[in-house]
């Protein structure tokens, strides 16, 4: 075979593959359309964050937060982020209120507490019977050593740090307390997480008269904007995306209350005698902390049973 015969061939050859990469390009670049009668998913869209509005106004217990104060509006705008969008934590708060809220907001009004109030016990617990790392107990949080002092009873077989309606009802001699003190709610809330001693000592050596004036450690300079994004988000729900039916929500526990005087020696068989057993007992009684309930005389207790 002749040199130019050879040439000839090497330059088709050249050609071939030329055109070959071509076309595989072209077809890497655009797809076939997909037949009518494909089974490819459509492209959904990323789901929207849209940023939760900060209100023109907001109040706790009727007290006016000044949100054109140095900060106050990114703290306020911070905690209304944080609690829109920790989905599962707030959802969990919203089905616990409507079994829980109906216990305490009856207290609250009896008590002289304003009704804003109860969303601390949201934010100290989540409306749950939790234990702190510090050893704070129950739906307020109350530390074994202080508890007494607000009236509730703690000792080995019996916890009322975890009787919903009893430490409701020492959170509000708390708050009074504050309130009496400070004479601002802000600030009573504040001293709940940080005590009154340490906003007293705080005010004075800053020189300054409210909570939202104050320099704080990072917890309690978010507790207060968190206690007001939690009431922001439940008394309006679907604004800020949850959209929970009545069903979903956790209902009230319907019981009935037999008092006993006597030492109960076995709460098993004290639940069996009256009619359901000691998982409902110990759930509708947390604050029954042994398997026994020791009686002195003259002394009683109301203990919740299922209807």
């Amino acid at each position: 075979m002749n040199r130019n015969i050879l040439h000839f061939l090497a330059a088709f050859l050249l050609l071939a593959a030329s055109a070959l990469v071509v076309v595989s390009l072209s077809s890497s670049k655009s797809p076939a359309p997909v037949a009518a009668d494909s089974t490819v998913s459509p492209v959904v869209p990323a789901p929207r964050h849209p940023a939760p509005d900060i209100p023109q106004s907001i109040s706790l217990c009727g007290e006016p937060v000044p949100l054109d104060a140095f900060g106050v509006r990114e703290s306020l705008d911070r905690e209304l982020v944080v609690n829109a969008y920790h989905h599962s934590s707030t959802i969990l708060y919203l089905k616990r209120a409507n079994r829980w809220f109906p216990v305490m907001e009856p207290i609250l009004e009896e008590e002289g507490i304003p009704a804003d109030m109860k969303y601390l016990a949201v934010i100290e617990s989540g409306l749950a019977q939790v234990v702190s790392p510090a050893g704070a107990s129950g739906f307020w949080q109350f530390m074994k050593r202080t508890a007494p002092a607000y009236g509730l009873e703690v000792n080995g077989e019996v916890d009322e740090r975890y009787h919903v309606a009893a430490s409701t009802r020492a959170a509000c001699a708390y708050l009074r307390e504050a309130y009496e003190r400070f004479g601002s709610w802000s600030l009573a809330a504040a001293s709940y997480n940080m005590g009154m001693a340490g906003v007293s000592r705080e005010l004075e050596e800053q020189g300054v008269t409210t909570y939202w004036d104050l320099h704080l450690n990072a917890e309690t300079a978010r507790y207060v904007y968190r206690l007001l994004a939690i009431k922001e988000v439940f008394e309006d729900p679907a604004r800020f995306g949850f959209d929970l039916a009545d069903e979903a929500l956790y209902p009230p526990f319907e019981v009935r209350e037999v008092e006993v005087s006597q030492t109960i020696p076995n709460l098993a068989e004290f639940a069996r005698e009256q009619g359901t057993n000691l998982k409902a007992l110990k759930a509708l009684n947390p604050w029954l902390t042994d398997d026994f309930l020791p009686i002195s005389a003259g002394n009683s207790y109301r203990i919740a049973l299922p209807v």
